[in-house]
């Protein structure tokens, strides 16, 4: 009789094991299949009638619907897709986005390049001076360099007199032709100095005013 009890205890607990396993096969068997609560897709006709059931109903392509959970109760809400219109909207809104964005950063990027360049007010007109005589100077040299040419030019023109009625020689008709050209260079240098003044008053003025804006504002607080 003792000899039978381990053997029987045994089997008993080897017997537990395998019903333990089994009730965790069964739970397991339920969870993923028993109690799964079926789907329910409903959506609106073209006569304002709901329509339903367990796949979404042919009546609902293309259309806004909903997945009632299993209270009946609406679990999620799916948008109708866009139209060709709507999504064109979307696109150029995104792209106004996009660019607004660019625009501030790149207004930032100027905004620091601005603080990076000048400490005061007083750089900016320091500034803003030494460009101007650098450009008064520049049309200074200019014209001083036409009337050189002008007076190069009278030559060949004097010279040009003692031919009233004959063919000019070759080195006369070149000197002057030369002296034209050098002149219409020299006023083109003058007429884009003077609108290099112009933007070099625009843009101090433009600097002074974002500096001074930047100065007085509060600096960022941090995070």
């Amino acid at each position: 009789m003792k000899r039978l009890l381990p053997a029987i205890d045994r089997n008993m607990a080897l017997r537990g094991k395998l019903t333990h396993s089994l009730v965790l096969l069964l739970l397991a068997w339920d969870v993923g299949t028993g109690f799964a609560a079926p789907r329910i897709l409903c959506c609106q006709d073209d006569t304002g009638k709901q329509v339903c059931g367990d796949t979404l109903p042919a009546v609902c392509y293309g259309r806004g619907y909903r997945e009632l959970g299993d209270s009946g109760r609406t679990a999620r809400v799916i948008a109708p897709p866009l139209t060709a219109e709507q999504r064109a909207q979307r696109a150029a809104e995104e792209r106004r986005k996009k660019e607004e964005e660019r625009l501030i950063n790149e207004q930032r990027r100027k905004d620091q390049a601005l603080l990076n360049t000048y400490g005061s007010e007083k750089d900016i007109e320091a500034m803003r001076n030494r460009a101007e005589r650098d450009l008064t100077a520049a049309i200074k040299a200019a014209n001083e360099r036409i009337a050189e040419i002008r007076n190069r030019r009278k030559k060949f023109e004097d010279e040009a007199e003692f031919y009233p009625h004959r063919k000019l020689p070759a080195d006369i008709v070149k000197g002057l032709r030369d002296a034209d050209y050098e002149i219409q260079a020299q006023e083109l240098v003058i007429e884009a100095k003077k609108k290099d003044q112009e933007n070099i008053r625009q843009k101090y003025d433009d600097d002074l005013r974002r500096f001074v804006e930047l100065s007085k504002r509060p600096p960022a607080s941090r995070p």
